[in-house]
């Protein structure tokens, strides 16, 4: 398995368990300390997507297909949790995760 098809895995591994975790914080469950593991994993997402754009790029695979993903992760910080724009932009991302992951899969 080349190593852009596992960096592709695990960040889209980590980016639904961001989003399950996202939920449960917009629905209101504390889950305690969660907040901190949200920002954690939000980290580690955009980490994993511009490593697994450069490393596809590196196998001749359009890396580059992820810069939209990248683009809009690296926005989020603009939304306001608990309002309607954060989780919109969660779900454009993971969308735009999924199409650039597509791409990118070469």
């Amino acid at each position: 398995m080349p190593p852009h098809h596992l960096a592709l895995l695990l960040t889209g591994a980590l980016l639904l368990t961001l989003l399950a975790l996202g939920v449960q914080l917009q629905r209101g469950r504390r889950l305690g300390r969660a907040r901190w593991l949200h920002h954690a994993l939000f980290f580690a997402v955009c980490v994993g997507t511009a490593l697994s754009g450069t490393l596809a790029v590196l196998s001749g695979a359009f890396g580059w297909a992820l810069l939209p993903a990248l683009a809009l992760l690296l926005t989020m910080p603009r939304t306001r949790p608990g309002r309607a724009d954060h989780w919109q932009r969660a779900l454009a991302c993971a969308a735009a995760f999924a199409a650039g992951a597509w791409g990118a899969w070469g």
